[in-house]
């Protein structure tokens, strides 16, 4: 049976830290979104069948529907705290036997590595494969449809929440799971492409100025030779680093 990929894209606005971050700006004056190079990057990935955005609850997240339409993109609306119940239901709607995630608030994918990756989870009969040790916001996972839900289903409240892979990385056992790094100069803990603080979304705006002539597939290779390059930028972010690598040896990244 052919295996059918959909990226599942948990959406939302609320947010303490930083308001509305898949909508933010990453090209003021061409009006080009964080959510926008995401969904550009992943259509242009092969073995992406279907994108599906998971949508949260609320009046003030009716714009991602409008965003689904004009993408035309599938979606579903859920609970606003149980982010996984989100992307199981995206996995149902669009009969994906395997679910590919990112988060919502992360422009620059590796996407280099997708493709291989993907090929790896197949032929070695994985549940959950993850992406390991990549610069934060870089990072994907891979699931099996059947892994995603047996996740929602045994684990308890802190589980069906924005902490998406807690179940898997908290009992590995019940898995088959692939930890796959990047090449060691994409191993990076002093740098991340996530937008959480108003200082994240200056440094991913400089990168995207910089290098906005590869979106929206640019490559994060490059991102860390700009950065190299402009040590100011990545000090804006160095208060956020060491709390947020933390937080993902955990239980990884989280979104919408």
């Amino acid at each position: 049976m052919k295996r059918k990929l959909v990226a599942a894209l948990a959406c939302r606005n609320q947010g303490s830290r930083l308001y509305g971050k898949p909508l933010q700006n990453l090209e003021v004056a061409k009006g080009i979104r964080i959510i926008d190079n995401i969904i550009g990057c992943l259509k242009a990935i092969n073995c992406i069948d279907e994108i599906v955005l998971g949508i949260s609850e609320g009046v003030e997240n009716e714009i991602f529907k409008r965003i689904a339409e004009e993408q035309g993109l599938k979606y579903i609306v859920g609970d606003q705290i149980d982010v996984l119940s989100r992307l199981v239901k995206c996995g149902q709607v669009s009969e994906a036997t395997d679910i590919f995630r990112v988060t919502s608030e992360s422009p620059f994918l590796y996407f280099e590595s997708v493709e291989d990756l993907w090929l790896r989870h197949q032929n070695e009969q994985a549940d959950v494969t993850f992406m390991w040790n990549i610069i934060d916001g870089s990072g994907f996972e891979f699931y099996t449809f059947e892994a995603l839900k047996a996740s929602h289903d045994r684990g308890s409240a802190k589980h069906r929440s924005e902490l998406c892979s807690l179940y898997v990385r908290e009992h590995p056992e019940e898995f088959k799971v692939i930890k796959s790094d990047p090449p060691q100069e994409l191993i990076r803990k002093d740098l991340r492409l996530t937008v959480d603080y108003p200082e994240d979304l200056v440094v991913c705006r400089a990168v995207y100025l910089a290098l906005q002539d590869q979106a929206p597939q640019i490559r994060v290779s490059e991102i860390v030779k700009y950065l190299d390059a402009h040590p100011k930028l990545v000090e804006l972010i160095a208060p956020y680093t060491e709390v947020g690598y933390s937080t993902m040896d955990l239980w990884g990244s989280q979104n919408g």
